[in-house]
């Protein structure tokens, strides 16, 4: 476990294992934990570097609203505090999909294959109206939400409740001291109100790379929830087709694939 300075904002980063490179970012107001049951799979062989986005996890607070370039721009700023230029497998889950697939189209040389899981899609994203005022009206409900003392009071509870309903394979088997330490600050709910607040942004700039850059220039695979249901599989294939992607179906895994599919997420990173 380390903190690099990436951005101006301190970053929780965990680094195992040994062989080709592996990044693994989380969705929203997801932590570096949540891919435990995936590092001891791909550690054998590969070098799995897991970091927390600003705000969540233990990386220091959000100053600023994520953007698709800015999301790539951090993964590759990580990679070079570590002197680890690449090229890497990066995957992402959720909204983390938007992330990785914007390194894999503005890293093409860094990239060695894009892994999304239970990707979030955005097929017809607009940038939204007044987007600044959409932020300061987020940025003024968490302020009151952390004024209240929501996060000490409520976080850890709701963040057990919502793993339990994104999954298939039981409760959140996350340590109860390390989500206390994340889930009960004003930090983690400030930087899921940003994060969340700039989503349809983030989507429709992703739109704009895919129009831009074209055909993805990597090895790509969507990885499916199978509980997610008929629609939601068929967008996911539908993503697949767009990427020029192979597609995977982890049946009977919900959205958190990573805790109730571990081996489908490994065989993913290594297809071959």
């Amino acid at each position: 476990m380390t903190f690099l300075r990436v951005g101006g904002v301190a970053h929780h980063v965990v680094v195992e294992g040994a062989g080709p490179l592996v990044v693994l970012s989380a969705g929203l107001g997801m932590s570096w934990f949540d891919w435990d049951p995936v590092v001891p799979l791909l550690t054998p062989d590969h070098t799995v570097v897991r970091f927390d986005r600003p705000g969540h996890g233990l990386s220091g607070p959000a100053v600023a609203a994520p953007t698709a370039a800015g999301e790539a721009h951090r993964i590759a700023g990580l990679l070079d505090a570590l002197g680890a230029p690449g090229p890497v497998t990066v995957v992402g889950h959720s909204i983390a999909g938007f992330h990785a697939e914007a390194f894999a189209r503005l890293y093409p040389a860094r990239t060695a294959g894009l892994v999304l899981v239970d990707s979030s899609i955005e097929e017809a994203a607009r940038p939204p109206a007044a987007p600044g005022l959409r932020l300061a009206f987020a940025r003024a409900v968490a302020a009151v939400l952390c004024g209240a003392g929501a996060p000490a009071a409520l976080g850890p509870a709701i963040r057990r409740a919502t793993v339990r309903a994104s999954r298939t394979g039981g409760g959140d088997p996350a340590p109860r001291d390390a989500v206390r330490r994340c889930y009960g600050t004003s930090r983690v709910l400030r930087g899921m109100v940003l994060e969340n607040a700039a989503y349809g942004a983030v989507a429709a700039e992703l739109l704009v790379l895919r129009g831009r850059l074209g055909l993805l220039g990597v090895p790509a695979v969507v990885l499916a929830g199978g509980a997610g249901g008929a629609a939601w599989i068929h967008r996911q294939r539908a993503l697949a087709a767009t990427l020029g992607a192979s597609f995977q179906l982890a049946k009977g895994a919900g959205h958190l694939v990573m805790l109730d599919a571990p081996e489908a997420v490994a065989a993913a990173v290594r297809p071959g």
